[in-house]
């Protein structure tokens, strides 16, 4: 790929002083307008304080003159993206440890992580993430036994790939004190062996916490440079701005030492992780936005319940592959509904993760039952949303709700969903057009590093219901894709409402952050594959170039 290059970007990066006023001109520029009608414009007037002074369209006058002035070269302009659902700190240690989501076999899996302890024989853990056993023709969990085949030697921690289970081996289950008489945690599932009762090697939902605890803290340098590694991960796909799902105050204060030292260059809107981190890190209530809007405490990561892939998703009836669970409440009602008042009290805004039918349906029960008590503008935040009862689909319209989905589960969850549900409970699944049309303001993103931070894939998938092979033909449950404006909406101007961010940025209008990519096709115009392929030559956070590709 060659790269835009445009004259005196190398101006505005780095430390360098508060800006001038700067024309970015000659670009084939895209924007959405308050009604969410496409904007086409050709350049943007860029204030000293980041923010953009002037959209300018074919025709308009250029500023006589102005401190910098950068031609796109007839480049494609859209404003950056927002990924409202993403776990920063994960993509970046995602990237620095194993990654097994390549692996579709138990023995893929497994040559893969004697390989990388081969390579790494001084790591003291082999911690990883990504292992699907849907993937693999054993359809089933694996075990410690046949990790210690592997790694025997070594503490073995891994992740699934949608982190509600996890799989050790025997040492890291010896080091964390576990054994058969070990109870099951509330809201967690310790896999056992049917003979015997001890660990069989994978743990559920809260159960991962058993491990976990015996898993060494990373020092702060580490979590610096796993940070590092992920706004580079996520600007290069687009994102210029992420909600962090689960902030903990080591997270938290990653991020402020970013901003103090001026390597903060995506816009944060954190979501505490549980409680005690949320008040450790907002006391009082959320924190202003600092950092030239650029980090913001916005409220408190809550669960439901679990994740369908390893049946830990709360179901109203049984699982249609497993008749005899229904899954896994993370969290009671009543539990539920006391961490939300408690947040709700301090004005924390709260977003609970709910998958399941009943995991959604509990969540809405609660919000209906404090929003007379918590008035105002609340903006109460339901997570994924995956698999809703269609009864419960108006009630998403009440109470100012936002539907915080992720457009790339469903194309990667299809089989799975099917094959949990079956095929009469399909109705209310992903049902992004069903939600919007009752009223429910959508925010896309990605659940990174569950998924790739690749809002481009997530825009094709929301507008044509298909994965990357156009499988199915004509869309799953077409009836439930949205169009491409209202896909770019939940991008922008939807991810920045659902943050609390609208007027901040989201858009590219007159007052809000010069936030822009430069990417090399027309994203409102290309068909869905080629949409897939978009590539980011360069992206823009508060009038500075924060990434750029390169050049070859």
């Amino acid at each position: 790929m060659k790269p835009v290059f445009l004259a005196g970007a190398a101006l505005l990066l780095g430390a360098a002083p508060a800006l001038a006023d700067t024309l970015v001109d000659n670009v084939d520029g895209v924007t959405l307008d308050a009604s969410n009608a496409v904007d086409h414009f050709t350049g943007l007037v860029i204030g000293n304080d980041g923010r953009i002074v002037k959209v300018l369209h074919r025709g308009d006058p250029r500023p006589p003159k102005v401190d910098y002035k950068i031609d796109g070269k007839g480049r494609y302009l859209m404003p950056g993206l927002i990924d409202s659902h993403a776990h920063v700190m994960g993509v970046g240690f995602a990237a620095l440890s194993l990654d097994l989501n390549a692996a579709r076999s138990l023995g893929e899996a497994l040559d893969m992580i004697g390989a990388y302890a081969r390579a790494h024989p001084n790591l003291p853990w082999i911690l990883g993430r990504g292992w699907n056993q849907e993937l693999w023709p054993e359809k089933r969990f694996p075990t410690a036994a046949e990790l210690d085949a592997v790694v025997p030697d070594r503490p073995v921690w891994l992740e699934r790939v949608d982190g509600h289970a996890g799989w050790a081996n025997s040492k890291a289950i010896e080091l964390a004190a576990i054994t058969a008489a070990t109870k099951d945690p509330a809201g967690g599932k310790i896999e056992r062996v049917a003979a015997s009762g001890k660990p069989a090697g994978v743990f559920v939902d809260n159960a991962s916490a058993l491990i976990d605890k015996a898993v060494p803290a990373p020092r702060p340098e580490d979590r610096d440079l796993a940070f590092a590694t992920a706004q580079d991960e996520l600007l290069r796909r687009g994102v210029t701005a992420a909600a962090d799902m689960g902030t903990t105050i080591e997270d938290w204060q990653t991020y402020r030492r970013a901003g103090d030292n001026g390597t903060l260059r995506i816009r944060i809107m954190a979501y505490g992780h549980g409680i005690e981190d949320t008040v450790l890190i907002g006391g009082p209530g959320p924190t202003p936005w600092l950092y030239e809007d650029r980090l913001r405490l916005n409220g408190v990561k809550l669960y439901a319940d679990g994740a369908l892939g390893s049946r830990g998703a709360s179901l109203k009836a049984p699982y249609a592959d497993a008749p005899g669970t229904k899954g896994l409440r993370i969290t009671s009602d009543t539990a539920l509904k006391n961490m939300m008042s408690r947040a709700a009290l301090d004005h924390f805004q709260v977003a609970v993760h709910a998958i399941g039918d009943e995991g959604n349906a509990a969540v809405l029960a609660a919000i209906e039952d404090l929003a007379p008590t918590y008035g105002g503008d609340r903006r109460w935040r339901i997570e994924h949303a995956q698999i809703v009862d269609p009864a419960d689909i108006a009630r998403f319209g009440r109470n100012g709700i936002i539907a915080s989905m992720q457009p790339v589960h469903q194309t990667s969850d299809r089989l799975m969903a099917e094959a949990r549900l079956g095929p009469d409970r399909l109705a209310g699944a992903y049902a992004w057009h069903s939600m919007e049309a009752a009223g429910a303001r959508l925010a896309f993103g990605s659940d990174a590093p569950v998924e790739l931070p690749d809002p481009f894939a997530g825009l094709a998938a929301a507008i044509t219901r298909q994965g990357p092979d156009s499988e199915p033909l004509g869309g799953w449950q077409p009836q439930e894709r949205v169009t491409r404006e209202e896909a770019l909406a939940a991008y922008t101007a939807g991810g920045a409402y659902a943050g609390f961010a609208e007027g901040r940025f989201g858009r590219l209008v007159a007052g809000e952050r010069a936030d822009f990519l430069l990417v090399d096709r027309d994203p409102m115009l290309e068909g869905p594959s080629s949409l897939r392929q978009t590539q980011v030559l360069q992206a823009w956070v508060n009038g500075r170039l924060a990434w750029e590709a390169e050049r070859n």
